[in-house]
């Protein structure tokens, strides 16, 4: 396995304390948005899981929403989900909740525990692609691994 940067070397370590023989690869390509991603894998963009947090309006809690690379989230549908009104949240909430930067979020390997939700849709798929800690970093897995690593909630998002 090639030398990765820290957060990378971070996410990687939080998959082998899953049990998962998963493997972060940095890309030379940027993987900062599902479509680049996409391109940098060489996989539909349906394919690639984005990392999105959002806040509760109410609590100021996180929320994590793991969404297909094709979907909008329905704010509404998740605030009833979540129990509260959610907004996006800003660079510097994400950063203090998972400690990534926006673009290279991953599911696991965050400051603190996050409640997840896990778009349905990405269960359409064998094989799907998540963010590893930077803009440049990516692990291919199966929905049922993404599961299990964030223990999220499945749910419709759209």
């Amino acid at each position: 396995m090639a030398f990765l940067s820290h957060n990378a070397q971070k996410v990687q370590e939080a998959l082998l304390a899953h049990g998962l023989d998963l493997e972060v690869v940095e890309l030379s390509a940027s993987t900062r948005t599902a479509v680049e991603a996409a391109q940098a894998i060489g996989c539909q963009v349906a394919q690639i899981v984005k990392t999105l947090v959002f806040c509760g309006l109410l609590s100021g809690n996180g929320l994590l929403i793991l969404a297909s690379g094709v979907n909008r989230v329905n704010e509404k549908t998740i605030a009833r989900h979540f129990g509260e009104p959610i907004a996006r949240a800003d660079a510097d909430f994400v950063r203090q909740i998972t400690g990534f930067p926006i673009g290279g979020v991953a599911p696991v390997g965050h400051l603190q525990p996050i409640p997840t939700f896990i778009d349905q849709d990405l269960f359409l798929f064998n094989e799907i692609w998540a963010a590893a800690g930077t803009p440049h970093a990516v692990f291919r897995l199966t929905p049922a691994n993404l599961v299990k690593i964030t223990a999220g909630k499945v749910v419709k998002i759209v």
